[in-house]
């Protein structure tokens, strides 16, 4: 238990012990500089760098909280705690307050900022002396605190690490002034979350980093989104593993420009809760805290040699540092006695002190080292588990006033800083490997590979598509020519055959003339023998000849006819041998050409599968990172599943438990049951006789009510009317309640109480339900003494949602709208303003027409203890702003400033009270933008009014028409009624002659930032 209740503890105890082993091995033992070179080189992470050195000895012995001596300081060296609480001093100026009450008394402050030291002066000759990290006097101008007090942090969380800087102190010291100040008219003047997101964003462009915050109240222990005010109660989520605190409920908002911030900060400052307290007239009722979280990507050339080479053992992972920074303004702490709280400002004032004091304890515990650590006594000291003794580089503003009149506030506020001074965190960098970024740019690679490979892979489609169309082309050529060649060949083919046919003709008849010439050449050898032997026959031998003659030159023409053809077939074999050496050369062409695309086709083939194999590898590297990734995931789901099965189990273990005991308890029911049916025909048999009793007990009680008014003291007409209204004042549901009840004389206390006692005993015995029946009684003694009860028992919180469940608010409005008895319109109009106290009651009360009943009842009577309590109950209905329309439209507010017109000092009381309560509240309405215009009241004459009573004799009625006037001023539009009525001048009065500091300044806050106010008043006014 005491492990997981310490929180980080163990982790950082057992980091020091190591950080001081490795100094002693190394020798290393003092020195800044030296143990800074030793952490750099006994780094062995990326992911986190611890920066706190080792516990001295001197900071294990334990010092008295209360100072003892003349000096009380050590000197720091911040080189030797890099981790350590930083902590700063700011003094407030004195203020009007301060000036009047301690004229004649010195500071009990007294800064020696060259040294750093501060003097706390118990009396004139004794004082104590203290030292910080800085201390800045009243003339210390907001730069040079941002500067000195967290500027450093901010430098830190942008190079990775949490950062917090926080502002402690009484109320009215100006925590609110240095931390969350706009400075919309003075740029001077802005506080340190604005300096510091203006540096951020200058440092963070939007390709490497983003900027996001979320802006919280911590408001009566509940955690509420300033910026999304209808989330409200945020819970807090702690990981069980690293004590990480998250708040998943809250709205984030990511940071475009410091113009979006400025606008984001306006929001959640108007809707942080704020009232008036003697010490500040805008006191914060809240802690607020604003969370800025950056997320910035590490750039490679900052990044050291062990850093580089354990980045390429990691695949060259891209890494992200996420940072927080937690800007924390927390409300002051205050005395009752002297902030003056009542009612919902006192219940405020508990939880605050309550929160101050868990993280109080908190700081005692890490500055004596203690085992255990008390985080989760209060969800302020939850959020701030990392700030203190954690893992965050932390600054401390801690603001204190001049007055001798707070020095015991301002003691204290030292002390907490001085034990804040002892406090050493572990700061380290959050870094991370960017898997999605990675992812992301693999994708991005991975979509570009595909797209360059099928636009590759296209052209090369189309490169080969017009290959093999060219390839197509020369093919039908070379076929078509071979085809043609073939024809030709096959018609040279059938020529040769017939000139072959031919020649062998010739060459037979060639040799038929041969055969017949030697024939012819015989017979003329026979013819010329014959001859020889006759002469007779010569003629016919001449003609012989001539026909030889003949023969031979028809057969040297044959020959030279048969030479032709041979000619003639020998230029056909040539023309034949020609077409065949074309034909080789085109197919050698063809054969080139087949071979020179199959060639260009190959290596088409072989880049492709290249382009596919670096596609395959960059898929490969894609799969490699989605697999990361999802690895990742995995993790984080199965610790997310981890967790849901361990609350599961736990869940089942408590279920089994409470199913043994309703087991256990079923079993008894039965026995209970069986015995209880042996008794239900005797009980059925004695509810005749209870309702006679009922009946009788009903008549027993009307006549101790008689009895009880024959006893009562009937000269004091207002009896217990009065004692609920001042219960009303005594617990200061207005915004400005009054204290003037207080001073009862002893015996009229001692009755009160007496009555008191014999109320509550009635009540007892009857029941609040009995006693409103007894509303309805036809008998009008009993109505009065019935509705006294029911209005003193209005003045407790406890019995007003009783009172209301069972129908006593309808029968007291019935009451107002039907009574003609003065007595019990006064006092059932008082049992209203009782109700009325509750915020829920009076929207109850406008809804069922309570202001026009009201307005009516002030309308038919001129008795001014009637009218003061008609006027109380309409008062408080003007403390709600959400009311004010319905109001008006009723008519109440018409009927409060005629009841004015009675002059009774305490009804004039009411009615400047309740002119108070709404000006106030419309004045929050527009500064929060929820309404704009014209004052409602300027309509019904009520400015006219405050002017003419705002020198009434009574101080608080005066007090509360000043501070009307003053919130009905703020409203610009309002400007001209106020120049024309007069009402300027009044405002210029209040502003130099008001009792109260607080008004004085803000009349003077108000008549300087309205333009048309400055040009109606005096030329020689300040």
């Amino acid at each position: 238990m005491a492990t997981t209740s310490s929180g980080l503890r163990p982790a950082q105890r057992a980091e020091r012990q190591r950080v001081s082993q490795q100094q002693q091995q190394q020798g290393l033992s003092h020195g800044g500089n030296s143990l800074t070179r030793s952490l750099n080189n006994g780094q062995q992470s990326l992911r986190s760098k611890d920066t706190k050195p080792p516990p001295s000895s001197s900071s294990s012995s334990r010092r008295s909280v209360t100072p003892t001596s003349r000096s009380h300081s050590r000197d720091f060296d911040d080189e030797n705690d890099p981790g350590r609480v930083r902590v700063a001093v700011r003094l407030r100026p004195r203020n009007a307050e301060d000036l009047l009450s301690d004229a004649d008394f010195a500071d009990c402050v007294e800064l020696q900022p060259e040294l750093k030291r501060l003097r706390l002066r118990k009396n004139n000759w004794s004082s104590e002396s203290y030292k910080f990290d800085a201390l800045f006097t009243e003339a210390a101008s907001q730069k040079r605190v941002y500067e000195v007090v967290a500027k450093p942090v901010v430098e830190s969380v942008l190079n990775g690490y949490n950062g917090t800087v926080m502002a402690y102190g009484q109320t009215g010291t100006g925590k609110t002034f240095t931390l969350g100040r706009l400075g919309k008219d003075d740029a001077s003047e802005r506080g340190i979350m604005v300096r510091a997101l203006e540096d951020i964003v200058s440092n963070i462009s939007i390709a490497s980093g983003s900027v996001e915050i979320s802006y919280l109240q911590l408001y009566m222990e509940s955690i509420q989104d300033l910026l999304a005010p209808e989330r409200t109660n945020i819970p807090i989520h702690e990981d069980p593993k690293i004590g990480e605190v998250s708040l998943s409920g809250a709205v984030t908002v990511k940071i475009r420009d410091l113009d979006h911030f400025l606008e984001l900060l306006q929001i959640g400052e108007a809707n942080r809760h704020a009232a008036n307290t003697k010490l500040n007239t805008e006191s914060s009722r809240s802690h607020a805290i604003l969370m800025v979280y950056i997320r910035r990507s590490v750039p490679e050339k900052v990044e050291d040699d062990i850093i580089s080479q354990d980045k390429k053992s990691r695949s060259n992972l891209p890494v992200v540092r996420k940072s927080k920074l937690l800007i924390v303004d927390l409300a002051g702490s205050e005395r009752i006695d002297k902030s003056g709280s009542e009612g919902l400002l006192l219940e405020e004032a508990k939880f605050i002190n309550l929160s101050l004091t868990s993280l109080g304890k908190c700081i005692n515990a890490l500055a004596e080292n203690s085992p255990h650590i008390p985080t989760r006594d209060s969800k302020l000291t939850r959020l701030l588990r990392d700030s203190f003794g954690g893992s965050a580089r932390t600054s401390l503003i801690i603001t204190i006033g001049p007055s001798s009149r707070h020095h015991a506030e301002t003691t204290s506020t030292i002390m907490f800083g001085q034990r804040a001074m002892k406090i050493v965190n572990v700061v380290k960098v959050k870094e991370e490997f960017d898997y999605e970024s990675l992812c992301r740019k693999l994708e991005t690679q991975v979509d570009h590979l595909t797209s360059e490979i099928d636009r590759q892979q296209k052209f090369r489609e189309r490169d080969k598509y017009d290959f093999v169309k060219q390839l197509h082309e020369c093919q039908d050529s070379f076929n078509e020519k071979r085809k043609n060649l073939v024809t030709r060949s096959e018609v040279l083919e059938k020529e040769n055959a017939r000139l072959e046919l031919d020649m062998k003709d010739l060459l037979a008849e060639l040799n038929r003339q041969k055969d017949h010439n030697s024939l012819m050449q015989d017979k003329i050898a026979d013819i010329e023998m014959s001859l020889k032997q006759s002469k007779m026959y010569e003629k016919k031998i001449a003609e012989f000849i001539k026909q030889l003659e003949a023969a031979c030159a028809r057969s040297e023409s044959a020959e030279e006819q048969l030479d032709a053809m041979k000619k003639l077939s020998g230029d056909h074999q040539k023309l034949i041998q020609k077409h065949e050496t074309e034909n080789l050369k085109y197919q050698k062409d063809l054969a080139v050409t087949t071979q020179m695309y199959g060639k260009k086709i190959i290596e088409l083939t072989k880049q492709l599968e290249d382009e596919r194999a670096r596609f395959e590898g960059a898929q490969e590297q894609l799969d490699l990172a989605n697999k990361l990734l999802a690895d990742y995931q995995n993790l984080v789901q199965e610790q997310e599943e981890i967790s849901e099965l361990r609350l599961k189990l736990q869940e089942m273990y408590q279920l089994h438990e409470c199913t043994v005991n309703e087991l256990q308890s079923l079993k008894a029911e039965y026995k209970n049951q069986v015995q209880e049916k042996e008794t239900i025909t005797e009980e059925l048999y004695a509810v005749q006789e209870k309702l006679l009793v009922e009946e009788k007990w009903r008549k027993t009680i009307e006549h101790e009510l008689i009895k009880l008014k024959n006893g009562a003291p009937e000269g004091d007409n207002d009896f217990e009317d009065k004692i609920s209204y001042m219960k009303e004042n005594w617990r200061g549901t207005s915004v400005f309640g009054t204290s003037a009840s207080l001073n009862k004389s002893g015996p009229l206390r001692e009755k009160q109480s007496a009555q008191r006692a014999t109320i509550a005993k009635i009540c007892e015995e009857v029941g609040i339900q009995k006693i409103i029946q007894l509303l309805t009684s036809e008998d009008s003694d009993v109505q009065i003494h019935a509705v006294k009860v029911i209005a003193n028992l209005a003045a407790e919180d406890v019995n007003q949602e009783k009172i209301v469940e069972e129908g006593g608010l309808d029968a007291l409005l019935a009451m107002l709208r039907s009574s003609q008895n003065a007595t019990i319109l006064r006092v059932a109009s008082g049992a209203i303003a009782n109700l009325a106290m509750n915020e829920m009651n009076q929207g109850l009360i406008m809804s069922r027409g309570g202001a026009q009943l009201l307005a009516k009842t002030a309308s038919k009577t001129d008795d001014p203890q009637n009218l003061r309590m008609v006027a109380g109950a309409l008062a408080n209905l003007c403390g709600n702003e959400k009311l004010h329309t319905m109001l008006k439209e009723d008519g109440g507010v018409k009927a409060l400033l005629g009841m004015a017109r009675s002059g009774n000092s305490d009804v004039v009381a009411q009615v400047a009270r309740g002119m108070a309560n709404f000006a106030k509240c419309e004045s929050r309405a527009i500064v929060q933008g929820h309404c704009k215009g014209r004052s409602v009241l300027m309509e019904d004459g009520a400015l006219e009014w405050l002017i003419a009573n705002c020198n009434t004799a009574s101080a608080s009625t005066r007090r509360h028409i000043e501070l009307a006037l003053c919130h009905l001023a703020q409203n610009e539009d309002n400007a001209k009624d106020f120049i024309s009525s007069g009402g300027l001048q009044e405002l210029q009065r209040i502003s130099m002659e008001s009792s109260r500091g607080d008004i004085q300044n803000l009349a003077k806050k108000i008549l300087k930032s309205n333009t048309m106010f400055q040009g109606g008043m005096p030329s020689g006014w300040h």
